[in-house]
This record gives C-alpha cells, structure tokens and sequence, in this order.
C-alpha cells in the first residue's frame, strides 16, 4: 500500500515524497522580476516532493497582478534560476506554472494600458491586485476584455511553448499548465465565458481546442514526462461557470489520457472553499472524472487539491483515489509541513493580512520545528 512518505516517478519527475507545494500567488516579485526573498521562501519549502511555482505569466498580456513573477524577460529568467538553483542544492524539485489570466486583468497592467484578453468581451466580476500611484497595493474591479480574433490563437499557443522553453532553461524541472481557476484557458472551455462561433467556441470539442493545442505545443517543446496540467471543473473563481463541466472534463480526461502528461492537478470543489461544491446544484463526479482519464490508458499522475489534512492526504493515497496530494495555504505558514504531517505536529495558521505583498513577514519567517529544538 503507497504513503504519503514513499518515492515516485512519474514521467520524467522523480520525487522523494508525494507531498506537493501547490502554486500560490504572493505578490512579492516587483517589475516581475524573482528575487533574493523568492529564492528564500522557495527553498524553505524544498522538503516538498514537488513545488508548483507560483502562477507565472507566459507574456505581459497574461499578467493580471501587480508584482508576479513572469517568463518573459531575460532578467526574469535570471532571476528563477536563482530559484532552482536553491531549491535543487536541497534535494527538492520545481516546476513552473504557466499562466495567462486572460480577462482577469486591469487596463494597468497590461501592455501600452490595452483592455486585457478573453475568448469573448464578457467582463468578469472579479478583481484583482494593481498598484497605485503611491506604490501601494489594492484590488481592484478587473477590466473588461476584448474577445481574442481568430489569427491571435497560434500566437497564444506558442507564447505558453516559448515560456515552457525558457522555465527548463532557467533550471525548472517541468512546467504546470494553468488552465483553472477562471483565467485563460479555463475562460476557453467553458461556456459562461467563451460564447464564440468559431472552430474555439460552441461546442465541448471546440472550447477545449485551445487547451489541447498548448498542451501539444508544450509538450513537444520540452517532453510530455515533464509537463503537467492544473484543472478545476467545478471552482466559481473568478466569475467562471459551465452548464455541464460533467461532460466538459470527461472529454478533456480522455484527450489527455493519450499525451502521456506526468501529472493531472485537480482542484476539488471551489478554490479555497467547500470541496463538494456544485454548479447550480448540478453534481460532479471526481470519481468518474478520474476514471474517464484512466479507461482512456491515461498514466500520468492523479494530483488532488483543495482543503486536505494530513488524515485525508493519507487517506487519498493510500486508498489510490489519488497518487499526489497537494497543499497550498498550509504550506505558507508550514515551510517544514512534509515533517509535520510525518511527525503528527500541530500546523501552524496562515495570518490572512500578510497573503499578499509586503516583504519577508508572513512570507519567510514562519516557524519551524527545526527552529525550536
């Protein structure tokens, strides 16, 4: 029977345990750039069988928060190699999510003040996180997009290949594909979001096009064993919904069954909230979800998220529902929570003022048990 605590590989990645930092956005790389505080709080968090970076824009146009890190610039590029490097000198493993936030986004911080992107103009109501004219931080409504044209699609497609590129070079051991949580290629598939007529809109084969083209794009340039894909069928975050995400994800499950991804990162439930949450009162089968992806010969890991302990991580791999179990906001306030859970420890608790921007408070100097003894 498979712990939390045993080794394994999947494609191309080799963990030392099946314990995963999930991303986790924190607003503390300004110009968009990593810095010496980012290599600090990635590193402390080594002990991880995997790190998920933090969502990190594929181009200017996919950035939709003040002060994230992206994968465009040569200086930002630097600037996670500092990161890797740290992370790889303690034993541990990063991949690098990619993302473009599509219309969630403000007129602020996209390029020459453009309206963000999206597969249809239909705002969000939503916001997000810019910077004022004082340099402070605050949320703000998010602008309403402009629907991409049709010619604008191959180069989206190869904005995420050329980000995936540039992630391996800078020492990433793989990329996460962000297509979750209401942003770009989540706003592609599902149908309150992308009301398109085109060979990208209408039907389920349709919408999931987009997601299928930069998974290939992806995979070719860097290898299917290290690329992976974040999912969230069911979260209203950010102002997203589908009238039958049943359908929708199954038929994603299955196309994905056949690139040999070396995981499927599935958010359960509402980001950050209940994990049984339903569209509308509409079920979704987790269970079936999964099953689609397996009959399909899919063999890439099950990655599950969302509210777990250490008792239902435990639970979920041992009983093989799941193969990688990832924590997000425990891993904020527990830079050593793989020894937590392995040693019954009590978890430290996020302070919800210092989630985003600032500097090191809330950010690297959390305690650990280490630090006690």
């Amino acid at each position: 029977m498979p712990t939390l605590f045993d080794p394994v590989t999947f494609g191309d990645l080799s963990l030392q345990n099946r314990i995963v930092m999930a991303p986790l956005t924190r607003n503390r790389s300004p110009k968009n750039i990593p810095n010496d505080l980012n290599v600090v709080y990635y590193e402390q968090r080594a002990t991880a069988g995997l790190i998920v970076s933090e969502g990190t824009a594929v181009t200017h146009q996919g950035q939709g928060y003040a002060d994230v890190p992206g994968l465009y610039s040569p200086e930002a590029l630097a600037g996670w190699k500092k990161v890797t490097d740290a992370v790889h000198a303690r034993g541990g493993k990063i991949v690098a999510q990619l993302w473009h936030v599509g219309r969630i986004s403000h007129v602020s911080l996209q390029p020459d003040g453009q309206a963000p992107v999206a597969p249809s103009a239909i705002a969000a109501k939503s916001k997000t996180y810019i910077l004022n004219e004082d340099g402070t931080g605050s949320f703000a409504e998010t602008s309403t997009p402009r629907a991409l044209q049709l010619a604008e699609l191959p180069g989206i497609v190869d904005d995420f290949r050329k980000a995936a590129r540039g992630a391996v070079d800078a020492g990433f051991d793989g990329v996460e594909i962000h297509g979750a949580n209401g942003y770009l290629l989540d706003q592609f598939m599902k149908d309150g979001a992308n009301h398109r007529d085109d060979a990208y809109g209408g039907s389920i084969e349709n919408r999931i096009r987009l997601t299928l083209e930069v998974v290939d794009a992806v995979a070719a340039e860097i290898g299917a064993g290290r690329t992976g894909i974040r999912l969230s069928p069911t979260t209203p975050a950010n102002d997203i919904r589908d009238s039958n995400p049943q359908a929708v994800f199954n038929a994603v499950a299955e196309q994905l069954a056949s690139r040999n991804l070396a995981f499927i990162h599935v958010i359960e439930g509402a980001t950050g909230g209940p994990r049984d949450h339903q569209y509308e009162g509409t079920s979704f089968d987790y269970a079936a979800f999964h099953q689609a992806y397996v009959a399909a010969g899919g063999k890439g890991a099950w990655m599950v998220n969302n509210g777990y302990t250490a008792e239902t991580a435990k639970a979920a791999i041992e009983s093989g529902k799941a193969d990688l179990v990832s924590f997000g906001k425990p891993f904020i306030a527990n830079p050593d929570l793989v020894r937590r859970i392995r040693d019954g420890a009590a978890w430290n608790e996020v302070n919800p003022k210092t989630l985003y921007g600032g500097g090191a408070e809330g950010y690297t100097d959390y305690p650990t048990l280490a630090a006690a003894e």
